[in-house]
């Protein structure tokens, strides 16, 4: 569970600087191969022209950080009572698996290249891994408790 508080606030937080971020990120992907470099580059110069013209898009990437800070308080639930809060494990891998639709759908409608979609496919392959180590756990402890052991 602390992997995913954790994963989870820091994806949250590092959203705000994202132009910011991104420019370092540009900047390092220079050792990268050239169609990593050159997409690196293009999402660091669309961030800063929406945000020199349109600052206010960027609001929707605040919420975006302020739902994963959200979701990582979700998640203490699991950690003070796992077995009346699996519920919060369950909706987890629920999300990780939905990764996945989300991606290769919207991912060519917005014209994401291949490699990113399967970037953020990773999120849910990583993150199902801890969660389902966490549900069979709590699936143990509501057995050893229902047995009174």
């Amino acid at each position: 569970m602390k992997v995913m508080i954790a994963g989870l606030f820091l994806s949250g937080i590092t959203a705000f600087p994202i132009e910011t971020e991104l420019s370092v990120l540009a900047n390092l992907s220079g050792a990268a191969p050239g169609y990593i470099h050159s997409w690196m580059n293009t999402v660091y110069a669309a961030v800063k022209a929406s945000n020199q013209a349109y600052p206010f898009l960027s609001y929707g990437t605040d919420w975006l950080a302020f739902a994963h800070i959200m979701l990582a308080v979700l998640f203490v639930g699991p950690l003070r009572d796992p077995v009346r809060n699996i519920w919060v494990i369950q909706f987890g891998m629920f999300a990780c698996a939905m990764i996945f639709p989300l991606a290769f759908i919207m991912g060519p409608i917005r014209g994401i290249p291949l490699f990113w979609t399967l970037v953020d496919c990773s999120f849910g392959v990583v993150g199902i891994i801890p969660l389902y180590i966490a549900y069979v756990s709590i699936k143990k402890i509501e057995h050893f408790n229902r047995r009174g052991l």
